[in-house]
């Protein structure tokens, strides 16, 4: 592991450092181009101060209206030639209106006519610079007519300096440059070590294609998993957003394509962006995110103390509610079965036992009273209660009471026709469950000679209210503030405290109410009321 950390430390520096100093080379040529350019723009105004100067000297005025040329070039010549050495001129040129050349930088030049088509303008009074390459090299030209006192043109003069080349720069520079690469190799030799170590403690030592590895294998297991899951960092982008979450609340498309987007624009409902402000976590909460139903823990992530985002992990509600309803409901009704066949074993035996005396009329008395108490509870269910999974619950919890000497009795003007919004069978399978196992346990350790549990469900003008009462040992008032919350129970057994911390999530996502009357050693009243 030592050995990657140096070998991914050495490429980091050694990138950074080409980086770097590629930056500072290109930095480089742009500034002697730079220095060029202004040597040239200062040549040439030099070239224009040096012109000017030569065409106002009375001197090269006398000699230009001589008549005798050899004269006026010996002339010319030695004044040039003094001018020249005293500017460092590279190039002085005198010609009169025909064009005779009377100084030149090559001798054998002198007396004869120029034929250059860039000396046009200037025959013509015009002052201007140019640019271009002679036998000396690349030259700036400056092309100054000449005067005199009567302001007639007698001639033209034409300065020139020679360019200097970029290795001509790189000379006249070489300290300044000598010391700047110094410092540029030296601060991109330290840059470049600091990001490397910076990125090094960042990447937790890993080389690049271990990230990528670890970052496919992440996006796999994410995918893989059972529940779904989405995270946002905590500017609410989001960075995770596997496929079971996209099924789960009917999201289209591959999930890929939400990482980066922000989750109000995907998802505004998840509620995340709530646990980054608070920084709390929240479990087991029942939410509604893009009308799909969920169970879901949120919870913030932390990076040295700091919440730098958070993250969801929930699944299908449906699919808890089928679970749950086959822990309260299935699991109640295979009971049932059971309980019926030892009931009817009994019944079975005490009828053949009245036969073997003899009393065949009571024993058709006692089959006739089992039939008809069996029809009316049948008939009661199926005709006030319009759905099949709750008649047999409550069915299977009344066979369940005369198993356990407690008579389970339903209201006879009780009636059930039809759901609160945003609830189904499933969390009414869940309601009535858990309320009449409650009042079981609150009935079985009692010594009393009738055990009841009473249940109503009043289903009229637009609200449902359902009361489910026991005559058990109650619940003393220091734990009414609490039997809600996951996890409390009065009694030592395991896996209690969820069936009151379910039914009051149910409550809540029903928006309805829940009361609680309770004494102890007289039993306990919970009223719950929908709106429709």
């Amino acid at each position: 592991m030592k050995t990657k950390q140096l070998t991914m430390n050495r490429k980091i520096v050694l990138l950074t450092f080409f980086i770097i100093a590629f930056s500072f080379l290109v930095a480089g040529i742009l500034l002697i181009s730079n220095l060029a350019q202004n040597n040239e723009e200062t040549l040439g105004q030099r070239a224009m101060l040096v012109a000017r100067t030569i065409s106002d000297l009375p001197d090269i005025h006398k000699h230009l209206d001589q008549e005798n040329l050899q004269l006026a070039q010996t002339n010319i010549q030695k004044t040039i030639n003094d001018i020249k050495t005293i500017n460092k001129a590279d190039y002085i040129v005198v010609m009169n209106m025909d064009r005779i050349k009377l100084s030149h930088p090559s001798p054998n030049q002198l007396g004869k006519k120029s034929y250059s088509t860039d000396i046009e303008a200037a025959f013509s009074e015009n002052y201007y610079i140019s640019k271009a390459i002679g036998e000396q090299g690349k030259m700036v030209r400056a092309f100054v007519p000449i005067l005199n006192d009567a302001r007639k043109q007698i001639g033209v003069v034409v300065v020139g300096f020679a360019l200097p080349t970029f290795l001509d720069i790189l000379k006249q520079n070489m300290n300044e440059i000598i010391v700047t690469v110094t410092l540029s190799i030296l601060f991109s030799i330290w840059g470049a070590h600091t990001l490397g170590r910076h990125i090094k403690r960042q990447m937790f030592g890993l080389e690049p294609q271990e990230i990528a590895k670890v970052y496919v294998e992440r996006n796999e297991t994410f995918n893989a998993m059972h529940e779904g899951i989405i995270a946002v960092d905590k500017d609410m982008v989001i960075t995770i957003f596997n496929k079971k979450a996209s099924r789960i609340l009917g999201v289209g498309g591959n999930p890929k394509k939400y990482i980066g987007s922000y989750i109000y624009d995907v998802l505004p409902d998840t509620r995340l962006p709530e646990i980054v402000e608070s920084g709390r976590a929240v479990y087991n909460q029942e939410i509604y995110v893009n009308n799909h139903s969920i169970l879901s823990n949120r919870i913030p992530i932390l990076v040295n103390g700091k919440t730098v985002g958070a993250v969801a992990v929930f699944k299908d509600l449906t699919e808890f509610k089928q679970l749950a309803e086959e822990l309260t409901g299935v699991k109640a009704f295979v009971q049932a079965l059971r309980i019926q066949t030892h009931e009817y074993k009994n019944k079975l035996h005490t009828i053949a036992g009245l036969l073997q005396l003899g009393h065949h009329q009571q024993a058709l008395d006692y089959l006739s009273q089992v039939k008809i108490q069996h029809d009316e509870v049948t008939k009661f269910l199926n005709e006030r209660i319009y759905n099949e999974n709750i008649s047999g619950l409550l069915l299977s919890k009344i066979s369940r009471g005369n198993e356990l000497g407690i008579h389970v009795k339903i209201d006879e003007e009780s009636r059930l026709t039809h759901f609160p919004a945003l609830l189904d069978h499933h969390d009414f399978v869940l309601l009535f469950g858990n309320l009449i196992e409650n009042a079981f346990d609150a009935l079985v350790g009692v010594d009393r000679d009738y055990k009841e549990i009473l249940i109503s469900i009043d289903d009229n003008d637009g609200m449902l209210a359902i009361m489910v009462a026991d005559n058990g040992i109650g619940i003393p008032k220091k734990h009414l503030e609490n039997i809600f919350e996951n996890g409390f129970s009065t009694k030592q057994n395991a896996n209690r405290g969820i069936g009151l911390f379910l039914i009051n999530e149910i409550v809540k996502k029903g928006n309805g109410t829940i009361e609680i009357t309770s004494e102890v050693n007289k039993g306990t009243t919970f009223i719950l009321t929908f709106d429709f």
